[in-house]
């Protein structure tokens, strides 16, 4: 009893018992309001205007929910908010591409109520990472931390403006390291339970340093909102691409020209690997730099350079690290034994991603880009559309991200002008062919413009 008593004596004054009586230390959750107090005032609200586009087809920044990813700003309407946090006291500022993109006028709000025009300095919509400037001096800014030094079950708090409640400040641990999304595989996100919701998006995670170690970019949610799995691109990948966005205002990577997958255990078994690591390269693209350099179908990628690839997502990311057109040795497992290739990576182009819609039509609610060709040969199909981004209307039809359309009411599309074409002569509703995973299946979707459509929910 006098063990009970303590442990719930502790838990109420939310402090560490010792051991009263033989009882063991108890944990308790931490107190947040000093790093909140500390850390609030550099965390901002980010009002976007847009124009709503009359065109058939715009470009769009890849904001892909795949099987329930969503990115949590997920409003389309002429007017959304977001968040964002000061890296520096003369006004830079980080926060999510697919908050700003298509924005016709940017503005800042500060916790002391002051509010600033924004200047878009750069955006990179592979990363969805973008930066703005506000004409400021003596402004508070975060610290920057190591999400190397994160583990899983440390604490994590975000602070944001979901739905507009600025300043919210949630908490939660981190779930797990290194997670790779559905159309975002250049990014090792850092998951975690902390809750957060649309207009999150672009807002500091912190650990209990006080210190960010990741952007608050998306949730897995089947309905919108926080579902228990939220995802945070690290800190130290945005710090990389907020150099080259302030210094040359995009963002150059490295491509190979390769599609990887992951070394179970028992490929490691069969390639005589000493353990289930590295990235096994599953299709090569004929004329590109894997290919001239000499890798093959079959190879584990083990090193880039100096780094080590404990995953495929790895790979992919130390790769677009790379500089084109300088030689980089790879490190690479083949027939049971290590040799190293030279390899020179080419520039990385992110491929163009379109809405479609129709005049007098509702937008279909999907964001698309063509295939790859590595990605056609693993799929094993000649043409197709990757939905990278879906909204609620669609997701209720049954579209999920990482869907392949494969037809239109019959008709095969392998380019958005093609699917625009088919959207443009349908009425009132069409049949998607979609592929996803081995599995092909049929889903109707209403085309016209309900009354009193026009936003997205």
């Amino acid at each position: 009893m006098r063990c009970a008593l303590a442990a719930a004596s502790a838990a109420l004054l939310f402090v560490l018992a010792t051991g009263t009586a033989g009882c063991a230390p108890l944990q308790v959750a931490p107190d947040f309001s000093r790093l909140v107090r500390e850390n609030g005032p550099a965390v901002v609200n980010i009002g976007v205007a847009r124009e709503a586009s009359p065109a058939r087809l715009y470009a769009d920044p890849p904001r892909g929910r795949s099987a329930g990813v969503v990115p949590r700003q997920d409003n389309v309407d002429e007017t959304s908010l977001g968040s964002g946090f000061i890296l520096s006291g003369d006004g830079y500022i980080l926060t999510n591409a697919h908050v700003v993109a298509r924005g016709t006028q940017v503005s800042v709000k500060l916790t002391d109520r002051r509010e600033f025009k924004a200047r878009l300095v750069g955006l990179d919509t592979v990363a969805d990472v973008a930066l703005l400037k506000i004409d400021a001096t003596g402004l508070p800014a975060v610290k920057i931390g190591d999400p190397a030094s994160v583990e899983a079950g440390n604490w994590a708090l975000a602070i944001g403006s979901p739905y507009g409640f600025s300043n919210s400040v949630t908490a939660g641990i981190v779930s797990a390291k290194g997670r790779v999304l559905p159309g975002a595989e250049y990014m090792p996100f850092l998951q975690t339970d902390v809750p957060v919701n649309p207009g999150n998006s672009g807002g500091p995670l912190f650990n209990l340093k006080g210190e960010v170690i990741g952007i608050n970019s998306r949730i897995y949610s089947r309905s919108g909102g926080y579902q228990g799995l939220s995802f945070a691109i690290p800190i130290d990948v945005a710090m990389r691409i907020k150099d080259q966005l302030l210094s040359k205002g995009a963002v150059t990577r490295g491509r190979i020209g390769v599609a990887v997958q992951e070394v179970t255990q028992a490929l490691a078994d069969s390639f005589r690997l000493p353990r289930p690591a590295g990235a096994l390269v599953s299709y090569v693209q004929p004329g590109g730099a894997a290919s001239r350099a000499g890798v093959k179908p079959g190879d584990v990628i083990l090193q880039v350079g100096p780094r080590d690839v404990a995953q495929s997502a790895d790979a992919l990311n130390f790769i677009a690290d790379l500089p084109p057109g300088a030689a980089t040795p790879f490190r690479i497992w083949r027939e049971r034994a290590s040799l190293v290739l030279h390899v020179t990576p080419d520039r990385f182009d992110a491929p163009r991603v379109a809405q479609v819609a129709a005049p007098g039509h509702a937008p279909l609610g999907m964001m698309v880009r063509p295939l790859w060709p590595q990605e056609r040969q693993v799929l094993r199909i000649d043409g197709g559309l990757l939905v990278q981004r879906v909204n609620a209307a669609a997701l209720r039809a049954g579209v999920n991200t990482g869907d392949v359309i494969l037809a239109l009411n019959g008709q095969p599309v392998d380019s958005v002008e093609a699917l625009a074409e088919e959207v443009s002569a349908a009425d009132g509703a069409v049949a998607l062919l979609v592929q996803r995973g081995s599995a092909r299946l049929f889903i109707a979707i209403e085309t016209q413009q309900p009354s009193g459509a026009g936003q997205e929910e």
